[in-house]
């Protein structure tokens, strides 16, 4: 069974939305730490506007995440998207949660969910997240999409916590279910 794996960057007030503000504090230790999460799963799971984002940026890219991204199965949740044309990308659309129990049920690699805000709010809502890897920058925003929203309630287990020398923290949470 595969598992679903939320990953974030966030400011200290919890805002995920457009995330260049992190880049100054990019460093080789944040670097492992996402190639941790990406290495071994080589399925994402991208909400429409993440998956836009990647498809227009990646592809031309000479990152060192490029070749990853690029090649990696892509599930593009969407019911307005009519085309997933970035190698390898697949459309899910009609009754999303349906067919994300079932795409989750199946054997495979786990599914890694980069951004994608309302996708994620979904996953939390329907109980689908195994797991949520934090990147914690040492800024506050003041406003922008969280990923914890007003109203949102979670129980969830420290796995782990890594401190970086830029003053990021990464954390690994899983839920705690009942």
């Amino acid at each position: 069974m595969r598992k679903i794996i939320v990953t974030e960057f966030l400011s200290l007030d919890g805002v995920m939305e457009n995330p260049m503000w992190t880049f100054p504090y990019w460093n080789d230790e944040i670097a492992q730490f996402k190639a941790e999460e990406t290495t071994p799963n080589d399925v994402l799971l991208l909400g429409r506007v993440t998956y836009q984002g990647f498809a227009a940026a990646w592809p031309q890219s000479e990152d060192e995440g490029a070749p990853y991204f690029n090649s990696a199965r892509k599930y593009v949740v969407s019911n307005t998207l009519d085309r997933a044309e970035w190698n390898n990308s697949h459309i899910i659309r009609g009754d999303i949660v349906a067919e994300l129990t079932q795409l989750k049920q199946q054997d495979g690699e786990n599914l890694v969910v980069h951004g994608s805000g309302t996708l994620v709010q979904t996953l939390m809502r329907h109980n689908l997240v195994d797991c949520y890897r934090l990147l914690i920058y040492p800024v506050v925003l003041g406003k922008g999409q969280r990923l914890f929203q007003e109203g949102s309630t979670a129980k969830l287990k420290l796995v782990e916590s890594r401190p970086f020398s830029s003053g990021v923290v990464g954390l690994i949470y899983e839920p705690v279910r009942q």
